[in-house]
């Protein structure tokens, strides 16, 4: 296993990225958020990667921060957590909801703190049925950040939003589906083949279009019905020219499998 704090592999048009600080359940340090940073930015960057797939190495996917780096005892004085959260944790959440191709996050044990939000940030999520999510951040005093307490209520509701927050009860991948914080629950063996079927489905898939459904969904939190009528339509218009389109109807007259390019033009 490499040192590296991320591992990156490319399958065809899929980049795979595993958060690999196993002993630590992948806890964030500041050299895991700069190889992420990195990674992120060539796939913003390379029309070769058209979706992407997030999860973790070893018995946990992430367990949020390394507190063992803003431990005040060792730092002789309180850090600056809203540096940390403004200058790492929050240009990722940004970068992940921005990010024109689809995201998959497999989540393969425990999930926890700015762990459990970073997947939650993504655009499709599917968890081994050992994975648990945990909102941690009250048991050591603090709230929810990496954009926790607006993804929670808008996906399970302002009370289980409250209670998971308040608690810090561990939910389980099953209950997880059932309460519609994530896609669904997998038997653990089959979540990384599910998973990367998936996400190679996706690479495959009308990429310009699918990131025109992922912005516009986003884009609805925040309009009207009547503003997102008019989204649908200017977007539809951009979709309706593009190749894809195209071949997607020509596949479909012909009863061939498609062959997209994902490209607008």
């Amino acid at each position: 296993m490499t040192s590296e704090p991320l591992i990156v592999e490319r399958r065809g048009g899929a980049m795979i990225l595993t958060l690999n600080r196993p002993e630590k359940l992948n806890a964030f340090n500041d050299d895991m958020h700069a190889a992420l940073a990195e990674a992120l930015s060539e796939a913003e960057t390379d029309p070769d990667i058209r979706a992407l797939l997030l999860t973790g190495a070893g018995r946990g996917f992430c367990a949020g921060q390394d507190l063992g780096d803003r431990d005040p005892a060792r730092l002789g004085g309180p850090p600056d957590l809203g540096a940390t959260i403004e200058n790492q944790y929050n240009p990722l959440i940004r970068r992940l909801r921005a990010m024109d191709k689809p995201v998959v996050c497999a989540v393969n044990g425990v999930a926890a703190g700015a762990g459990a939000n970073i997947a939650l940030a993504c655009d499709i999520v599917i968890a081994a049925r050992s994975a648990k999510f945990i909102q941690a951040f009250c048991k050591i005093g603090l709230l929810p950040d990496s954009g926790g307490t607006w993804f929670l209520p808008r996906l399970v509701g302002e009370a289980r939003a409250k209670g998971l927050a308040l608690l810090g009860t561990p939910l389980g991948a099953e209950e997880a589906a059932q309460w519609g914080l994530i896609w669904k629950a997998v038997d653990d063996d089959n979540l990384m083949p599910e998973a990367l079927t998936m996400v190679e489905g996706l690479a495959g898939g009308p990429s310009f279009g699918l990131g025109l459904i992922k912005r516009t969904i986003h884009d609805a939190a925040g309009n009207s019905l009547e503003e997102n009528l008019q989204l649908e339509c200017e977007r539809q218009r951009r979709a309706g020219r593009s190749p894809d389109y195209a071949e997607g109807v020509s596949a479909f007259l012909e009863k061939r499998a498609p062959r997209f390019t994902g490209t607008e033009q």
